[in-house]
């Protein structure tokens, strides 16, 4: 997240303490930043996340939930171990930190935000355990949503959806594929995703996806059976890379991986798309109205010229 003028404190899926550059770069900039060696699998490393916030800055008004790992393999190969983990990082990740937020914000209000992804939408072949995951965040999501609002509680709940992001996150996934596995294109920068987070956080927003690939992705309900058919024709290939891996190169699934600290992954350089049409477009409906509106104005006062000459 663009985090000048931030005050922010992060808590991650056990995160190396040694090296904080997110933290870095945000005191670089002028901010103030927070940070908590943390497993969001574990309910009191979560609850430590909120304390530092309120020992630091003395309350929170945002609440991000971020932290996932992957896994390629088809699911009735994978280890059940492994499916169990996984659910518990990407699901009840989120359900610790939204319970730990609410304890905070319920009060004061503020800003509960649930990154779940295109994939809540939609699965696809060799991730079938994170798009369960990320089914069941979004279904969370919506039923909290609607309790608070009911309840009259003043926090209002995002659900931002991504789609493939150019990050090191492919880069640590558990792979059982035999090669090392990368995003389906087209990959976004990771501003893009940033972007959508920070506007939740500042402008109530119910449900955004980040990239619009991943939107496209969500009309595959639409039309199920011919969404199968190219899914197995296509997603078998683009999600696998010709670089031989095993199970046992070093993963995230259980405990950290040593990064360069990088927000962006090694695989897409220079082939990140920097824009999404789709994404502005839903950010900014009242721009796209009036763009419209003035097309269609100057399409009918060029009309009207012609038909004057006629």
């Amino acid at each position: 997240m663009r985090a000048t003028r931030s005050r922010v404190s992060f808590g991650g899926h056990r995160e190396i303490p040694a090296s904080s550059p997110a933290c870095d770069d945000i005191r670089r900039d002028g901010g103030r930043a927070a940070y908590v060696v943390a497993d969001v699998t574990n309910p009191d490393d979560v609850k430590r996340i909120g304390e530092t916030a309120i020992a630091e800055f003395g309350r929170i008004d945002t609440w991000v939930n971020n932290a996932a790992v992957s896994m390629y393999g088809k699911t009735h190969e994978l280890p059940i171990e492994d499916m169990r983990r996984q659910m518990d990082v990407n699901f009840w990740g989120h359900v610790y930190g939204s319970r730990e937020a609410l304890r905070h914000l319920r009060e004061r209000g503020g800003a509960l935000v649930n990154v779940a992804s295109g994939l809540a939408d939609r699965a696809v072949p060799l991730q079938g355990i994170y798009c369960a995951a990320k089914h069941a965040i979004k279904a969370f999501t919506d039923a909290m949503r609607m309790e608070l609002e009911e309840e009259g509680i003043p926090v209002s709940v995002s659900l931002v959806k991504p789609a493939s992001i150019d990050t090191p996150f492919f880069e640590k996934a558990k792979t059982y594929i035999g090669v090392e596995p990368q995003p389906v294109p087209p990959v976004y920068a990771p501003e893009i995703a940033a972007d959508v987070i920070l506007r939740c956080a500042e402008k109530p927003t119910r449900e955004v996806f980040a990239g619009g690939a991943a939107e496209l992705i969500a009309l595959a309900r639409l039309a199920p059976r011919i969404a199968d058919l190219y899914m197995e024709k296509m997603l078998f290939k683009q999600q696998r890379t010709s670089v031989p891996a095993s199970p046992d190169r070093p993963a995230n699934l259980y405990a950290p991986v040593a990064h360069d600290g990088g927000e962006r992954g090694h695989t897409w350089k220079g082939r990140t798309k920097g824009t999404s049409a789709l994404t502005f477009a839903q950010l900014h409906p009242l721009a796209v109205v009036g763009a419209v509106g003035g097309f269609f104005t100057l399409l009918g006062l060029a009309t009207l010229r012609r038909y004057a000459r006629s």
